[in-house]
């Protein structure tokens, strides 16, 4: 008979060494240009380290891209369509 097998994972090192990393953050930053570049002119990217993990975000920085994400969910719309 097959013997069960118990995984027991250690949190504070996956947080630390994976969900921290400079590799994470490489990979999230290139989602949030890939989505920033289906957005147009007026969108920007901002990563960083969060307390649990890596952070990225898409957001409207002109005045301009806020009036167009109002009113065609430009953002949503883009996140959407990968």
């Amino acid at each position: 008979m097959a013997s069960k097998l118990k995984i027991k994972l250690n949190r504070k090192s996956v947080r630390n060494q994976l969900l921290k990393s400079a590799e994470m953050m490489a990979i999230c930053e290139e989602h949030a240009k890939d989505i920033q570049s289906r957005c147009g002119e007026g969108y920007e990217t901002d990563t960083h380290v969060g307390k649990n993990r890596v952070n990225a975000m898409v957001y409207a920085d002109t005045y301009k891209a806020r009036l167009d994400n109002a009113k065609y969910n430009t953002l949503l719309k883009a996140v959407r369509s990968k």
